[in-house]
């Protein structure tokens, strides 16, 4: 503990470092304050029955990655998901346009252009959920909210502006955090936005176990230690690999006698146990929404019973199918961002082998076969950790709001971030020859 605190204060004697956090904490505040400013035109004061939609069900899951934006009617009210949502378009895309597939080849002036038109894509997502956003408005507040008159055009045309402008600011400043700042800014955005309703939700969960006692302080001790637990269970998940060993040929020369030197440098491939991230999660969330939507078109007994089960995120067909949904989008996601071909030919053209296979093909078979031994176990943990809310919910009666950061996205993204974050401040720290936060050992002087 001595030498984290040691390390933490080692971040404030590096000058560049320090402007780096002081800059990303002040970007993230601004976000949080717009993410407080409501839409001109709408009485703040009557928004008790759009925060009612978001307690639960699919609305919660919007309220939480915009940090409560959604449910205030903000400026911020989409956050920067139509811009998650360009990204994982242009990015499948990718697999069948051969000009972005020239453009993710060409480097750094490829990832320009990609960023230009995801930019575009995002303005025009933003103009079809903008209006979607402000139709819901009208269905769930009383027409005295708006000061503007119910209905009225001048209301649409400046809310869907300012909401697609709000997007876009938002995507600058996770722009700014990621060049400026430290981490990845548009993950630290959606961070921030789901820890802003950690607080509320605690706060929810203690008072319905200590002050009505349902369970008592024990039962609530008992909860945070399973959540830890499962903090810990994410965290070895984001950071399990399966070590490839790699060897390089090393090649001496004496007069005309060039010897190979097999065994040379021994270097490492490390394959993820969980490749595809959170992606898969946030692939199966999107299906997950089509058929009660399409149930919802009739009004037949079985479709109102579809919808029923598809709208209860905590129930047990919406989840069974959900972690059905995630296994399978895991070995899909992994196969289009894992390219082994690649990893083959370019071990090849450096003179590096793996021991006992073949170069070319067969490598490339090789890494194909593991990258699906090891996805197989870590898309089920994947799975189980996406449902857990739902587990702990059946089996402990946890509040809604407090449950969801027992697992599915939210803890995933936070993990991730947070062990991205930490991974650039610790090779600051070590590029200034201080002990990193994820390392010990004794302090090392600054160089002048």
């Amino acid at each position: 503990m001595k030498k984290f605190i040691e390390s933490l204060s080692n971040v404030w004697k590096i000058e560049e470092l320090k402007n780096r956090i002081l800059m990303t904490l002040g970007l993230l505040l601004v976000y949080r304050f717009g993410a407080h400013v409501t839409l001109p035109g709408i009485d703040a004061t009557q928004l008790n029955s759009l925060a009612g939609q978001t307690e639960n069900g699919l609305g919660s899951i919007l309220d939480m990655f915009t940090g409560g934006a959604f449910s205030k009617a903000s400026v911020f009210a989409l956050g920067i998901m139509p811009y998650i949502s360009a990204s994982i378009v242009v990015q499948l895309m990718g697999i069948a346009i051969p000009y972005l597939q020239k453009l993710q080849s060409d480097g750094e002036s490829g990832r320009k252009k990609i960023n230009q038109i995801t930019r575009w894509l995002t303005i025009v997502i933003t103009l079809v959920q903008g209006p979607t956003y402000i139709y819901n408005l009208y269905r769930t507040l009383p027409g005295s909210a708006f000061l503007l008159g119910f209905n009225s055009f001048e209301f649409l045309f400046s809310s869907v502006i300012i909401l697609v402008t709000g997007t876009i600011f938002a995507m600058w400043l996770g722009e700014k955090i990621t060049d400026k700042g430290i981490g990845n800014g548009i993950s630290l955005l959606i961070m921030v936005g789901i820890l802003a309703r950690f607080p509320q939700a605690f706060i929810q969960e203690f008072t319905t176990r200590v002050t009505n006692n349902n369970g008592g302080p024990m039962l609530l001790v008992i909860e945070i230690i399973i959540w830890l637990l499962v903090i810990i269970a994410c965290v070895l998940l984001t950071m399990a690999i399966r070590k490839i060993p790699v060897q390089y040929a090393r090649r001496t020369a004496s007069g005309d006698f060039e010897q190979d030197m097999l065994g040379g440098n021994r270097q490492w491939i490390p394959l993820k146990l969980n490749a595809a991230g959170v992606m898969p999660i946030i692939f199966a969330q999107a299906i997950m929404f089509i058929p009660a939507a399409v149930a919802g078109l009739s009004k037949s007994d079985t479709s109102q019973s579809i919808v029923g089960a598809f709208s209860n995120m905590f129930g047990f067909w919406y989840n069974f199918v959900f972690a059905t949904l995630i296994v399978v989008f895991t070995f899909f996601y992994t196969a289009i961002t894992v390219p082994t071909n690649k990893m083959s030919d370019d071990l090849k053209r450096s003179g590096g082998f793996i021991p006992g296979v073949r170069p070319g093909a067969e490598t490339s078979d090789f890494l194909d076969k593991v990258m699906s031994l090891i996805t197989f176990p870590g898309s089920l943990f994947l799975a189980l950790i996406a449902v857990f809310p739902a587990i702990v919910v059946s089996l402990m009666d946890v509040q809604q709001s407090w449950a969801m950061f027992f697992g599915g996205t939210s803890l995933i993204i936070m993990v991730g971030v947070a062990i991205d974050t930490i991974q650039q401040i610790n090779s600051y720290l070590l590029n200034k020859h201080y002990d990193g936060l994820m390392k010990s050992g004794k302090n090392r002087k600054a160089v002048a």
